[in-house]
């Protein structure tokens, strides 16, 4: 295969992230290695003196939102819902991510001398049509290929990028007929999670990584898919997650269910719940609660009240997925359900290592400080096609 070009993998009717891709990111950056002939895998397990999130960082930003080379993972995990001018309802998805291979390249003056592989998922959810579409890119840096800057976010990876210039972020990708070009503005500040940004994921030592967010972000842009015709002009809100680390995930983890929701009384929740092989949920999952003001607070497991309404089995996969719920967060007055668009947002991998997770939109409503909410925002849910714990 020619490694100019990039992989292409067609997946039928997802990150992030919860957060994210992150496992399933993980399992693509091994097989675009084996495929692009770039590390024989045996290597990905030498061991090398990767940083682990173990303690809360200082955080300094706009430099923080750049690249940090000396963490393993990293990704840059933007969603978003919008709306048409007639008020049809769409998702979104445009996630890049950064898997380091070597702490140094060998020949750091050759551009073609590997450090990091690079992957990037574009997805789109077209509600009017109950229509999910996605594609994905993999690529070494190189000249010109894939790159990502230390300072601020400017990721880019064969043409899709995201750029932030001042306190606007653009984004841009296409493939075939679909197009997307955006336009974010943060309404709110910076959100670190967890203990001062440092997120959780397990008991041990470096079980963690560095998390935060752009919870709540005014959106204006354009949006094609198939059937659509020409592009839409469209507006709505988008969530933006950075994280990164080296030793998040071990293997007793099943998977995980990660929530992003938008209430319209003006506050934001984040919510995960780390699952493990034996059916318990990992203590250490959490959440995030962020005020109509910016200001926010960490929500722990005993906080949170998640029930299951329903299911969704897969055609594709068999997975059976859980398919709407009910979120209760007693000490701060909300109760709310949250619906998919649409149901088959199931991401399917067919070329290299099968890998099956959900990533979409959802929507619904409830209560909020005992007032009517209307409820948007993503969903993602691994490990119900196949556990993914320990892969990293």
């Amino acid at each position: 295969m020619n490694f100019l070009r990039p992989l292409k993998i067609t997946i039928p009717p997802h990150a992030g992230s919860f957060l994210t891709l992150h496992l399933l990111l993980f399992c693509k950056v091994v097989v675009a290695i084996a495929v692009f002939g770039f590390f024989p895998l045996g290597g990905l397990a030498a061991a090398e003196r990767w940083k682990e999130a173990t303690a809360p960082r200082q955080w300094t930003f706009p430099r923080d939102h750049g690249s940090h080379p000396e963490y393993r993972t990293e990704w840059w995990y933007f969603t978003g819902n919008l709306q048409d001018a007639r008020r049809n309802r769409y998702g979104y998805q445009l996630t890049f991510f950064r898997y380091g291979l070597a702490l140094r390249p060998k020949r750091p003056a050759n551009a073609w001398s590997i450090r990091d592989i690079y992957l990037a998922h574009f997805a789109l959810t077209d509600g009017e049509r109950n229509a999910f579409h996605h594609a994905e890119r993999v690529s070494r840096a190189g000249p010109g290929l894939a790159s990502v800057k230390k300072r601020g976010i400017d990721v880019r990876v064969l043409g899709w990028s995201a750029a932030m210039e001042g306190k606007r972020i653009d984004l841009a990708a296409s493939h075939h007929e679909m197009t997307l070009a955006l336009r974010l503005t943060p309404a709110k500040p910076v959100v670190l999670h967890g203990e001062r940004g440092l997120s959780k994921k397990g008991p041990g030592a470096g079980e963690a990584s560095f998390y935060y967010s752009f919870t709540d972000l005014k959106t204006e842009g354009t949006i094609g898919a198939p059937g659509m015709g020409a592009p839409v002009a469209v507006s709505g809100m988008s969530w933006f997650d950075h994280e990164f680390g080296s030793n998040q995930m071990t293997q007793h983890k099943a998977g995980w269910d990660w929530f992003a929701l938008h209430l319209s009384d003006g506050r934001d929740l984040m919510v995960y719940r780390l699952r493990n092989r034996d059916g318990t949920v990992e203590k250490e999952s959490s959440g995030t609660l962020v005020e109509r003001d910016g200001t926010s607070r960490r929500l722990r497991l005993s906080d949170i009240e998640t029930t299951v309404l329903s299911h969704w089995k897969s055609g594709k996969s068999a997975g059976r997925y859980p398919s709407a719920w009910r979120i209760r967060i007693p000490g701060a007055a909300i109760d709310v359900t949250a619906n998919p668009l649409v149901a088959g947002q199931e991401l399917v991998t067919k070329a290299g290592a099968p890998i099956t997770y959900w990533e979409g939109a959802v929507v619904g409503n409830g209560t909020s400080q005992g007032k009517k909410v209307a409820v948007e925002g993503y969903v993602e849910l691994t490990g119900y096609a196949g556990a993914l714990g320990g892969i990293f």
